[in-house]
């Protein structure tokens, strides 16, 4: 009996046949399941290329999806966000962390309003 039988039984629920069929997929047996950061860094590493810096300057929270673009290539961002308005500059800030944090990367202030999001196979330390 599947594993999904199973709970369904347990819980009381009839009808549950049609989900014990194995799910048909070309080429799921091939991929391996890494985090976008992990995959991004293969990605790179693979390629030749060296690492990446990228300095982005955005000027309103619109500009937000340069910066995941970037960050989820793999490439370190240096977000400086001193020319836009308190309200906004947060608001970038609280986008970046969960960025950051989906992505299992990191994010650091590095100066006033200027702050450092690194994937999670880059280590940052303060000399």
């Amino acid at each position: 009996m599947g594993a999904v039988r199973k709970v369904a039984t347990y819980l009381g629920l009839g009808g549950v046949d049609q989900y014990d069929e194995p799910y048909e997929y070309e080429g799921a047996e091939d991929e391996e399941w890494m985090p976008a950061a992990e995959r991004a860094a293969r990605r790179w590493q693979q390629a030749g290329e060296p690492a990446r810096i990228v300095m982005v300057q955005p000027l309103k929270y619109n500009d937000a999806p340069t910066i995941g673009k970037h960050f989820r290539e793999g490439q370190t961002v240096i977000m400086d966000v001193t020319g836009m308005s308190m309200t906004e500059a947060t608001r970038m800030v609280d986008f970046a962390a969960g960025l950051a944090y989906g992505c299992e990367g990191k994010i650091e202030r590095i100066a006033e309003k200027v702050f450092l999001l690194a994937p999670a196979d880059v280590e940052i330390s303060a000399v």
